[in-house]
């Protein structure tokens, strides 16, 4: 099974920019989007349905417009369709979304930015640590879970362009990358890429600042999490930074039986 991650910055912009022809091309079996920006009212889907995506699952902000938001779209229908992560502080505004397929279940998430002011990284640490409780639990029922989307962390030094740089900066502050060696330890998940690529340079964002992308100077804070005692399963990850639609790239993983 296929899935690929991205993040759009605004479906509407990224659909004028051939989104829906790129991925009729990449032809995944589930796609996950984050910061969609949109209600389902505001987006004409039917691009992307003829492109092989019928199904679509919606997580939109309601605490203000044009804001984040998650969409899932898939080939097959999903088993089920679960909206947010039950804590409305975070579920109104449109973080996660959670779409069984079969026996595997994906969570599609938009994980808070905190480059707002301390207000926003305090939300952004309560946020870490509620969700991380969220999927410990979650995986109790639910064993084959993929976590997928844009973390908004780099965890490693290789993970960014200018790490030393960037140290007291949100997305590469200690307690961030902390947090993330405690997020793979605790809920038994793998970062995929780095399971298959321990020293593989790759990065899924780059600024629109200074020529960056052209530069490949970015960061890599998009992720897959996959259990661990399932990671023989994970064939391939890949960056599919030839897409440009978007700030981010589309990263896809393959999963076998």
């Amino acid at each position: 099974m296929t899935i690929a991650t991205y993040n759009v910055n605004g479906i509407r912009a990224a659909l004028r920019k051939g989104l829906a022809e790129w991925a009729a091309e990449v032809d995944v079996a589930v796609l996950c989007l984050q910061e969609t920006k949109a209600h389902p009212h505001q987006v004409e889907l039917d691009e992307l349905a003829a492109a092989g995506y019928p199904h679509a699952a919606w997580h939109s902000a309601t605490s203000k417009k044009g804001y984040s938001g998650v969409l899932t779209l898939s080939k097959e229908a999903p088993t089920q369709v679960i909206e947010g992560c039950q804590l409305d502080v975070y579920d109104c505004e449109g973080r996660v979304l959670r779409t069984d397929h079969g026996d595997l279940t994906i969570l599609n998430c938009y994980f808070p930015n905190g480059g707002q002011g301390e207000h926003r990284q305090a939300y952004k640490y309560r946020f870490l640590d509620d969700f991380l409780d969220f999927v410990k639990e979650l995986r109790k029922t639910r064993p084959n879970l993929l976590v997928v989307g844009d973390y908004n962390i780099a965890h490693h030094e290789i993970d960014l362009h200018a790490p030393k740089r960037n140290e007291k900066t949100t997305g590469f502050l200690p307690e961030e990358r902390a947090w993330m060696t405690k997020w793979f330890a605790e809920t038994e998940l793998v970062d995929a890429f780095r399971h298959l690529h321990p020293e593989r340079v790759a990065y899924s964002w780059w600024s629109y600042r200074a020529n960056a992308r052209n530069n490949n100077k970015g960061w890599r804070i998009d992720y897959h999490s996959y259990p661990a005692q399932l990671a023989d399963r994970i064939a391939r990850v890949e960056h599919l930074d030839d897409a440009l639609h978007s700030d981010h790239c589309p990263i896809l993983i393959e999963l076998t039986d």
